[in-house]
Order: C-alpha cells, then sequence, then structure tokens
C-alpha cells in the first residue's frame, strides 16, 4: 500500500513529537521531509532518523513533488499563510492548533480550504481523540448523563515550564487563545451548542512578565450558550505539581469527571512524604495516545478520501471565542460573542 508522505514543518517539543509519531507510529505514514529554521536541527533529525530530506524555508520544502501532506507545527502567526500556501501547492494539510491568531487570517484558510474541496485539512485539537474524552462524548449522545448543562475546564501548565512560557508570550496570540482553545472547544463539542457571552478574568499573580502583552498567569472564563448551558473555563501557568488538565460535564442526570486527579498512572508512592500519586509533567505525556489517534484519522481520511470531524471552521468559531474571553478580561465586560 503506498504510504502518505509527509512534510513536516517545525521541531520544536510538539513538533519533534508529532514528526516522530509520522516516523515510527503509523505504519501507513512516512516522514519524508522535515522543514525548521534551525538548520543544525534538521541536519541532526534528518541523519538521525534518515529522512530523505530537509529544509529551513516552507515555501522550498512545498515544492517537493514527492509529499502527499504536510503537518504545521510552525508559530500561530504563521498556520493560516502556509495552509494556503500548502493547498495551492497540491498537498493535505493537518495544522496544529490554534487555526489562527485573527479572525481575518481564519477567514483566509476558509477560504482556502473551500477552494480545494479535493483536500483533507484537519486542525489539532487532540482532546477529542483522547480515549476518556471519546467516551464521555459517547456517553453524553447516549443520554446517559441527561441534558448536559455545565461544563468545567481546568488547564494548568507547570510552573518548572514558565521560562518557556514567558518567551513565548509576545507571540502567543495571549492565553486564552493558546491555552484556552482546548477547552472551549471541548465546550462546544460536549455541549453540543455554541457560547453567545462570556466573562473573562485573571491577572499576572506571580508572573508580571505576561502584563506587558495584555495577559495574565492565570485566566479563566464564564460562558453562556445559545441552549442557555454554561460553562467555567480556567487556564494557568502556575502548577507546582505538574501539568493538570480537569474536566466535569454536569447534566440532569449525572456527572461525568475526566482526570479530576491528574495522576501519571495508577502507581502509588509510599514514602516518608506520605502516600502519593505522581502527576504528568506535560501534555504529550498526558495526551499521547491522543496525538497517534488525531494522526490515525488524518491518515485514514486521506486514504479514503473522506473528511475529519475536526473542521477549519471549529478553528474559526475557537479564535473568536477565545478572543471575546481576551476583550472582556482586558476590558472588564461582558462581552457578546460574535456570530462568524
Amino acid at each position: 500500500m503506498k504510504k502518505i508522505k509527509f512534510g513536516m514543518v517545525g521541531l520544536g517539543r510538539l513538533g519533534i513529537q508529532h514528526a516522530e509519531n509520522i516516523a515510527f507510529k503509523i505504519p501507513e505514514a512516512e516522514l519524508t521531509a522535515i522543514c525548521a529554521i534551525e538548520e543544525e536541527r534538521v541536519e541532526e533529525i534528518k541523519t538521525k532518523w534518515g529522512v530523505p530530506y530537509g529544509y529551513t524555508d516552507f515555501d522550498e520544502m512545498i515544492k517537493n513533488n514527492e509529499l502527499d501532506a504536510v503537518f504545521l507545527c510552525s508559530p500561530s502567526h504563521l498556520h493560516c499563510d502556509q495552509i494556503e500556501k500548502a493547498l495551492e501547492a497540491g498537498l493535505h494539510v493537518f495544522s496544529e492548533k490554534p487555526l489562527g491568531t485573527t479572525l481575518e487570517e481564519c477567514k483566509r484558510a476558509e477560504k482556502a480550504i473551500e477552494n480545494h474541496p479535493d483536500k483533507v485539512f484537519m486542525l489539532g485539537f487532540m482532546r477529542r481523540y483522547d480515549p476518556s474524552y471519546v467516551y464521555a462524548k459517547k456517553m453524553i449522545d447516549q443520554g446517559k448523563i441527561g441534558k448536559p448543562f455545565l461544563f468545567r475546564g481546568y488547564s494548568q501548565d507547570p510552573e518548572s515550564a514558565i521560562a518557556g512560557a514567558i518567551a513565548y508570550a509576545g507571540h502567543s496570540g495571549g492565553q486564552f487563545i493558546d491555552m484556552a482553545v482546548h477547552d472551549i472547544d471541548l465546550s462546544r463539542w460536549l455541549l453540543d451548542s455554541e457560547p453567545i457571552q462570556t466573562w473573562g478574568i485573571g491577572g499576572c499573580y506571580k508572573h508580571d512578565e505576561f502584563g506587558k502583552h495584555k495577559d495574565g498567569d492565570n485566566v479563566s472564563a464564564l460562558l453562556k450558550f445559545k441552549n442557555d448551558a454554561m460553562a467555567f473555563i480556567f487556564a494557568g501557568r502556575t502548577a507546582p505539581h505538574g501539568y493538570n488538565v480537569e474536566t466535569e460535564i454536569i447534566g440532569t442526570e449525572g456527572i461525568l469527571r475526566i482526570a479530576n486527579v491528574p495522576q501519571k498512572n495508577l502507581v502509588e508512592v509510599l514514602d516518608p512524604s506520605g502516600v502519593r500519586k505522581e502527576c504528568s509533567q506535560d501534555f504529550l505525556e498526558r495526551f499521547e495516545t491522543a496525538y497517534v489517534d488525531e494522526l490515525k484519522e488524518f491518515v485514514d481520511c486521506i486514504i479514503n478520501k473522506r473528511k475529519p470531524e475536526v473542521t477549519v471552521y471549529d478553528g474559526t468559531r475557537t479564535t473568536i471565542v477565545a478572543y471575546a474571553c481576551k476583550e472582556s478580561f482586558e476590558t472588564g465586560k461582558l462581552i457578546d460573542i460574535q456570530e462568524n
């Protein structure tokens, strides 16, 4: 069977994980090219893994006629431009979140994807492919908790990773677009409705560096949905114990909780400190399976000529909601969320 030949863009912490998944964990995929601005890094991975092609220029890479698809793990503000160029080059496109850092960028990506209906586009909302969230969605759809009316989502990065977060803050788009988009997307998916109002609050409780970008190190938002459901979303950068993502969905007949205790595995440690469970230390560890499964879905869509559930419009909508939360956070006002 013909393998789907990928060009990987970006070799940072997440990019290298995606590249490894393509190269070694998906039998139907082949890592044919890699692209990053650091030439030494490109040559290192190219040699180590036996990747045929290495580039420091995205425009040059997409001229490679051997490629079938590109995987974009580049800085957020480059996504939409690269999506457009890759589609024009005849390539299928998987892009990490967020879709874009402005609504104008998202609309540009929408148009490019609409102009290439024969190509598969998928956005990296990997939590939809995490086994626990897949199971929760199935239970909700089957009516196991009645009518869901409240979503609560916590996403916390560890304090140990704060230096990278501060360095990235200037071009991240802010914490709502950089972190909270996952919970925004989950709330839309699990509540099966769209947010119409938001109240955002937060601040720089430990690291004032975020303030110069009109951002906080810990932020939260309350959302009202078209179907009157509610969502509370919290995104933080200063968790002392490790990487922590937890979700609760409350319905009229039951409650679902996912990762209420952010444990790394089922092992309990008994030592002079007491009895404890260790926590995952980053998103790569917590969502290892989800990253592989979303890539499997993308490859299968290409092979079987179908489209994934996650679309460009999910990316646009989460961007609109995230920026409404950011506007509320910055102005202290209740914000009505605009339609697309």
